[in-house]
């Protein structure tokens, strides 16, 4: 059952009034959803194979053990859609209340710890999946759903928004921004010559020599499920090593974080959607990245560095490796970077750019309780915006 905000008798009112009332609505259908964990995973991953836009992050392998085990991230219920017997469209969610602390009638995409939650939905029938997910949370009594970070001009947002237009409801953009990423079909030398400039691109060469001198450098892809568990300690170690285990919020500090991304990437690597890419100086691992594969789509989810190589920029030199690895690989067309939007590494590097954001869609027109719901989003957003500056400033002013 869906611990969502009773609203059966809305008024107008305020945020505050609205969120004050913390009960349970009942689903209006005889059966709550589904918990995720009971999806069956070959039905999903049969799906995944059919879906009209790739996610790797919510691939059967991945969001499972994201949902087995990550602190504040397990429990996540399905809104599953069927044509007959056969799924057609899938989007893990939970409840507003958990997800945001906001005690409203809507049901929010989980969060699979990669930065993309776009529903899978099959390419044969995507409108007709996109109204069955719909329609499933109504009748579990949500009000409106929350996609999280989705490809706003993707093939999946655009089957959501024709069936809202036959409905004659219009999805709410919360925020937006464009994220880096890569065209795989162009020639990787030719990409990272109009990326970069000469004078650039000189300079990493030179770092890379000077790299060689500690030992030959090497661009390591662990591909099997025995060289990605090996190669996975590797990464854990060198993400630990730098700032993140410094701040405490390296993978293996955590031990429910620890386990998911083990997990993950052996059942990943199991169907061929998992590389892990190291480069080394001698027998030295200098920087290591996770990419996920789904389709004809890469995903960069993790990049780990050792800190003593930092004047060489490991972390840049690995990922023009994996530039030229992805250009050269027939199967791939596209690399998401995964990155928020003004990172500094990847930018500069992967020039290509789409849209993503937050969507708000209200499941019945002209409804009051979505504009409190909208309200709600709205002022949490600007409370965190707030919140953030807030700790920049006293983090530069730390630095003086």
């Amino acid at each position: 059952m869906v611990e969502i905000a009773d609203t059966a008798m809305v008024r107008r009112a305020s945020v505050k009034d609205a969120t004050a009332r913390r009960t349970q609505l009942e689903p209006a259908s005889a059966e709550p959803l589904t918990p995720l964990a009971a999806v069956e995973a070959s039905e999903w991953q049969a799906l995944a194979d059919s879906a009209i836009e790739p996610n790797a992050y919510y691939l059967p392998g991945w969001e499972l053990a994201v949902n087995a085990s990550v602190p504040g991230r397990t429990g996540a219920l399905a809104l599953a859609a069927r044509s007959d017997i056969r799924l057609i469209g899938l989007l893990p969610v939970v409840p507003m209340a958990r997800a945001l602390k906001i005690p409203l009638p809507a049901l929010v995409s989980a969060h699979p710890y990669g930065t993309l939650c776009t529903p899978l939905l099959t390419r044969m029938g995507a409108e007709d999946a996109a109204a069955r997910l719909m329609e499933q949370a109504r009748e579990a009594g949500a009000r409106a759903l929350l996609l999280r970070e989705v490809a706003l001009d993707g093939a999946a947002m655009k089957a959501f928004k024709a069936v809202l237009r036959g409905e004659d409801i219009r999805p709410r953009v919360l925020h937006w921004h464009l994220r880096a990423c890569l065209n795989a079909t162009r020639s990787a030398d030719e990409l990272l010559q109009d990326a970069l400039s000469g004078k650039k691109l000189k300079d990493l060469r030179r770092q890379r020599h000077r790299l060689a001198e500690h030992g030959a450098v090497g661009f390591d892809v662990a591909r099997t499920p025995r060289d990605v568990a090996a190669a996975i300690e590797t990464f854990l170690q060198l993400e630990a090593s730098g700032w993140k285990g410094q701040r405490g919020t390296a993978l293996m500090q955590v031990e429910g974080d620890a386990t998911f991304i083990r997990s993950a990437t052996a059942a990943l690597a199991k169907t061929g959607q998992c590389e892990i890419v190291t480069l080394r100086a001698g027998k030295d691992p200098v920087a290591s990245g996770i990419v996920l594969r789904h389709q004809g789509r890469a995903f960069f989810f993790k990049l780990g560095v050792d800190e003593r190589f930092a004047k060489y920029s490991p972390g840049v030199q690995l990922t023009l490796e994996l530039t030229r690895h992805l250009c050269a690989d027939s199967k791939i067309t596209s690399a998401d970077s995964t990155a928020s939007p003004d990172h500094p590494m990847i930018n500069p590097i992967w020039r290509g750019r789409f849209a993503i954001g937050d969507v708000l869609i209200p499941l019945r027109r002209n409804d009051p309780v979505v504009t409190l719901i909208h309200a709600a989003l709205v002022t949490r957003q600007s409370a965190l915006a707030w919140a953030r500056w807030g700790l920049r400033t006293i983090r530069g002013r730390r630095k003086r």
